[in-house]
């Protein structure tokens, strides 16, 4: 890819925080979901770009585990998530709902199921153990059945649009507290890998914090 793109790393900050004052950028301490874990993808080329950044939360209300697909660029529709971007991951939830409902605990089923796999809770979960606990202790090992397949993410980025950045773990802006994309070393690394072409321009220099433990008012509310 050339150095010379048809957009601007302002341009898409410019995106990125207009997203976060409309609430549509992600909140790892969102009041409504506890958070536990999440992956950010970056696609571009010298018309396009695309980011999709996932976090996987499970949400009380709905007593799921929810992969929220946040698509940002200028080939992707309007920014954020949209309803058919909330994917459910588990495939009993309404068992482990009834449970819940039953003050019972999710470790009283045994199991999870996920896109047809059945994941037999460790021994380790203590009966009583909270939802998102249980999740927490389970995803790491199994991160690829919770995380987007190809097709969910190519739903959203074109699939001709080459990817330029995997991201496992990152520094993440604090949005609650009015903390902008364009103040965050991540993302603006990230729009001038987009705007360039050139990977090496993310070297970041601050330790990342995306892991749930960092953002303990997730789910609170």
């Amino acid at each position: 890819m050339s150095s010379i793109a048809a957009f601007s790393a302002d341009q898409i900050l410019d995106q990125m925080d207009q997203a976060a004052k409309d609430f549509r950028f992600l909140m790892l301490d969102n009041g409504y979901y506890y958070p536990v874990d999440q992956r950010l993808h970056a696609f571009g080329d010298q018309e396009r770009w695309a980011v999709v950044i996932e976090a996987l939360g499970y949400n009380p209300r709905a007593g799921d585990l929810l992969d929220v697909l946040e698509k940002f660029g200028n080939c992707v529709g309007s920014p954020g998530a949209d309803n058919e971007d909330f994917i459910g991951r588990l495939d009993n939830y309404k068992d482990l709902w009834q449970l819940e409902q039953q003050d019972r605990a999710w470790t009283d089923a045994g199991r999870l199921v996920v896109r047809g796999t059945t994941i037999t809770l460790p021994p380790s979960l203590q009966a009583g153990t909270e939802p998102w606990d249980v999740l927490r202790a389970v995803v790491p090992e199994n991160r690829l059945l919770f995380l987007a397949s190809e097709q969910e993410l190519r739903e959203r980025a074109p699939l001709d649009l080459p990817r330029l950045l995997l991201l496992d773990e990152w520094n993440h802006p604090d949005i609650v507290k009015g903390d902008l994309p364009s103040r965050s070393e991540t993302f603006r690394m990230i729009a001038n890998v987009l705007e360039s072409g050139d990977i090496r321009r993310y070297a970041p220099s601050l330790p990342p914090n995306t892991h749930w433990s960092n953002w303990p008012a997730g789910g609170a509310l």
